[in-house]
């Protein structure tokens, strides 16, 4: 999978930059398309995924290690800031504040949904 990092645009746009990653496009066209430029929910997270084609699996599981992650995950982190969007692919993690890492940042709950790999290559060609 490749995925290309993406510092997110203001502190509250981590959301649109998971899905930017995830999509292949910009964080602004993430705005734009939600006509919202400040923190996204877990619907707009889901819809913007789903109305792109990206399969997702429906519930919430929680994580203690990467070991318990699949090869791609949307991640939904308890900061010591706030609630925090990242991405999680092929044993990297994608996270928009924090840069390219090896092992979650830090984090006190840990929550996933898994996207599924091959639904990526349709949207981002």
């Amino acid at each position: 999978m490749n995925i290309e990092y993406i510092h997110e645009p203001t502190d509250l746009q981590c959301g649109q930059a998971v899905l930017a990653m995830l999509l292949g496009t910009t964080a602004e066209y993430i705005c734009e398309y939600l006509g919202n430029d400040r923190e996204t929910d877990l619907r707009e997270m889901k819809r913007v995924l789903a109305e792109h084609g990206v399969g997702f699996s429906p519930e919430r599981r929680q994580a203690q290690t990467v070991s318990d992650l699949p090869r791609c995950a949307l991640l939904s982190l308890e900061t010591p800031r706030c609630w925090h969007w990242s991405l999680y692919a092929d044993g990297v993690f994608y996270d928009p504040e924090h840069g390219v890492l090896s092992d979650f940042p830090q984090s006190a709950r840990k929550f996933y949904w898994e996207i599924v790999p091959e639904t990526l290559k349709a949207v981002r060609g």
